[in-house]
């Protein structure tokens, strides 16, 4: 009998297995233009031209990076689809996009059915969050690349707005001012920066100021913002989005702004979570560089006028929202902090 593929590392009947079990999760996510079900070569979706009648996509891409290496550790594998989710749609929201549908790829050392159905379990717990349909995907079983423990996912999302919606940072003035709201932590950034600085302690290993174990904190998934702003866009006009990514504040903010603006933050307006102060004290970190490269408790950011202020902070907390005043635009360039 001749060599298989099972003989060089890919099963094909473990495959089959994987997606059986995922099937309820992903219908689970499944929205009002969803077309057809999972096997097919692409995945259908039908656009609603009578909510959007002048339409644009917009799409993000992204993975979760080398947080993974925490998942393999503790072996827990159920939110950081969640992650890999957040980080594409709460790009999308940016622009004033509604997500509407996602796609991801897993690439695995050796297929394990219950541990793929288990990472695209937190996937379609992330495209719930966000009211997205999660419509296809592919999962690539690629031995002698990664290690049998090893994974890696990534994954895109399609949102769409009206043109006339669209939020593009132009409309932003001096005198603005920046409404903060909360991350869940580090999310999906820093992590090589943060596995460095912990490099030589127990993810078990129990930190008072943290109320729970080092894993448990460093492992928790990236918030996911959708449904807390979309209702808002609907009631009042916001000239510009941020969300906190790669970059931290610093690098993220002058994206949104026309030329000729800045931004002061007072780093006082919130209160920073132990974990950001743990990872600063152990590494002994540089405040600029904590600021330039990890989100510092601001998941995500609103750029107002004044006047829109109020409504806005009310329409937030209904929706379980603590929003804060973190800053301003003005004349400049960059961030400053106070």
């Amino acid at each position: 009998m001749g060599i298989t593929y099972k003989d060089a590392g890919v099963d094909i009947t473990a495959g089959n297995e994987a997606v059986e079990r995922i099937k309820p999760a992903v219908a689970s996510t499944w929205r009002n233009g969803v077309i057809g079900g999972l096997g097919g070569f692409g995945g259908l979706f039908s656009l609603d031209l009578k909510k959007y009648p002048d339409p644009v996509l917009v799409s993000g891409t992204d993975g979760v990076g080398t947080k993974l290496r925490l998942a393999f550790q503790l072996d827990k594998h159920d939110t950081i689809g969640q992650d890999a989710v957040a980080m594409c749609v709460n790009d999308v929201l940016v622009q004033g996009a509604e997500p509407l549908y996602f796609l991801d790829y897993l690439a695995v050392g050796k297929l394990v059915p219950e541990k793929v159905a288990s990472i695209v379990e937190g996937v379609a717990e992330g495209c719930r969050q966000a009211g997205c349909a999660l419509i296809g995907g592919e999962t690539a079983e690629m031995p002698g690349f990664y290690n049998e423990e090893e994974y890696d996912i990534a994954g895109f999302a399609v949102g769409v707005v009206n043109r006339d919606k669209l939020i593009d940072g132009s409309g932003i003035r001096e005198g603005d001012i920046l409404l903060g709201l909360p991350s869940s932590g580090l999310h999906s950034n820093g992590f090589s920066l943060v596995r460095k600085i912990f490099a030589g302690y127990s993810l078990q290993e129990n930190f008072s100021e943290l109320g729970g174990t080092l894993g448990e904190v460093l492992l928790t998934p990236t918030r996911i913002y959708v449904k807390q702003i979309l209702p808002l866009l609907e009631k009042i006009s916001v000239p510009g989005m941020v969300h906190i990514t790669g970059g931290g504040l610093t690098e993220n903010i002058p994206r949104v702004l026309p030329m000729g603006l800045g931004v002061e933050i007072d780093l006082s307006s919130w209160k920073v979570p132990p974990i950001f102060h743990l990872v600063q004290q152990v590494g002994q970190v540089e405040q600029t560089e904590m600021l330039r490269t990890l989100n510092m408790g601001i998941g995500f950011i609103l750029i107002l006028h004044p006047e829109e202020e109020m409504q806005a902070v009310e329409i937030l907390k209904m929706k379980q929202e603590n929003p804060v005043r973190i800053g301003r635009v003005v004349p400049g360039q960059g961030v400053k902090y106070l």
